[in-house]
């Protein structure tokens, strides 16, 4: 009888373990390289600037308008096909559950920590647990987490200046949207190696870049309240699917209203893919492959560089109507945290060197010239130059007025902007997140 009942036991016993979650691990089949490449270069550009994050909150700038961030940035495959869930495993040791990617000095968290509970909730849905992660962040408050060792602890959440930094899912890694809410920078600026220092650049000219023209971006968007699921899947610092996801979630929620953003969507992709591969054509219609960078590939990375910001569209071009600001916001205060305030000359001199042009930080000359004006002012002319191989900037400048483009992508002006249209996704990804229902969270 009692030889019955432990059989019994174990049997039940088996059937629970049998029952249980089931979490995709690396079988060793193939997988898409381009993709597994893209969430390798994500994981280091996020290890890289979650630092970067916790470290612009030593600015405490009182004039700032405040956002919460966290000590830590997580990743989940829930969601994607079988397949690339593979990739994200092999990648960066991502599941479906909530896993940290990447951490500052101050989390206790751990790389490769998969978190089961936010304040006491558990989803086997990843999209879930992102949705209460985010909202327990914005609250300000401190948040209970469980981990899947068993380990519980207690997070706090801290302030930044407004203006979160994020980079492309790596599904789009060529996405590049600048808003007063958050920036999405394209995933090649990882392959720069950012420097500690250029990592903080890269924070802080997004929180620059919200101060200086956040009053002007908002004109084309008067709810600044961030609502419903899809907005805080793309905010929160995660490395999913990103744009293609929300709009996946939204179509199984609201399809009536979600199914056109869809198709919109995959247009604005199309689009943006578009420009990017004529910003690479022209770059290799300028440049050698082989060749040092001399004046004439300088001068030719920095029109590819003017090319690229001429062709933003929606709240992006509107942004880039005060990108010479953001420089200056950023140089004036980089240093008040430590940073180099020449960190963003030395990153756009790599970002050329490394044909690297289609994103915010190669330096088009108009940006250079006024950034050195800036430096000149505190006495690091000379500084610039070095960095710059002993060219200076007016030359380059005078220089590129011969040049037959030079001036006609960077042709704008703080007053000139016109509203990029009523149309979804017209005025760039973030925007139109706004726009989405608050109905349409998907967990509901």
């Amino acid at each position: 009888m009692i030889q019955a009942r432990l059989l019994s036991l174990v049997s039940v016993c088996l059937l629970c373990a049998c029952a249980g979650p089931k979490y995709t691990v690396d079988d060793g089949r193939k997988v898409d390289e381009t993709l597994l490449g893209n969430i390798k270069a994500y994981g280091q550009g996020e290890r890289a600037l979650r630092p970067a994050i916790q470290r612009s909150a030593d600015l405490k700038d009182a004039e700032c308008d405040r956002q919460w961030e966290l000590p830590f940035s997580v990743s989940t495959s829930y969601g994607w096909e079988e397949r690339d869930r593979v990739a994200w495993v092999r990648a960066l040791g991502v599941d479906e559950r909530l896993t940290v990617v990447a951490v500052s000095a101050r989390s206790p968290l751990n790389l490769g920590d998969k978190i089961t509970e936010i304040n006491g909730h558990h989803s086997e849905d990843g999209n879930d647990m992102l949705e209460h992660l985010a909202d327990a962040r914005d609250s300000g408050k401190s948040i209970g987490l469980t981990l899947s060792s068993g380990r519980k602890l207690k997070i706090e959440p801290f302030e930044v200046c407004r203006g979160y930094a994020r980079l492309a899912p790596p599904n789009t890694p060529k996405m590049q949207d600048y808003h007063w809410l958050m920036e999405l920078h394209p995933l090649e600026i990882t392959r720069a190696d950012l420097s500690e220092d250029e990592a903080l650049w890269v924070v802080m000219w997004g929180q620059g870049l919200s101060e200086e023209g956040g009053a002007r971006m908002k004109t084309y968007h008067y709810g600044s309240k961030v609502v419903g699921t899809l907005y805080q899947l793309v905010t929160l610092a995660t490395g999913i699917k990103g744009a293609a996801m929300a709009a996946e979630a939204a179509v199984n929620a609201a399809k009536s209203v979600a199914s056109t953003m869809v198709t919109d969507l995959i247009k604005q992709q199309v689009i943006e893919e578009g420009k990017a591969l004529a910003t690479d054509k022209l770059r290799q219609g300028m440049q050698d492959a082989g060749a040092q960078l001399g004046r004439a590939g300088m001068m030719d990375g920095m029109q590819a560089a003017a090319v690229n910001r001429g062709n933003l569209s929606g709240v992006s071009r509107i942004a880039a109507t005060v990108f010479e600001r953001a420089d200056q916001w950023t140089f004036e205060r980089v240093a008040k945290v430590g940073g180099n305030p020449l960190a963003g000359v030395m990153l756009s001199q790599k970002m050329l060197e490394r044909k690297l042009t289609a994103n915010a930080f190669a330096l088009d000359v108009d940006r250079l010239v006024a950034i050195n004006k800036v430096a000149k002012a505190k006495g690091m002319e000379g500084e610039v130059q070095a960095i710059l191989g002993g060219f200076k900037p007016d030359e380059l400048q005078t220089a590129m007025g011969a040049m037959p483009l030079a001036s006609a992508p960077t042709a704008f002006s703080f007053e000139s902007a016109d509203d990029p249209g009523s149309q979804p996704f017209a005025r760039g990804l973030v925007d139109a997140m706004l726009d989405m229902p608050a109905e349409s969270a998907v967990h509901r």
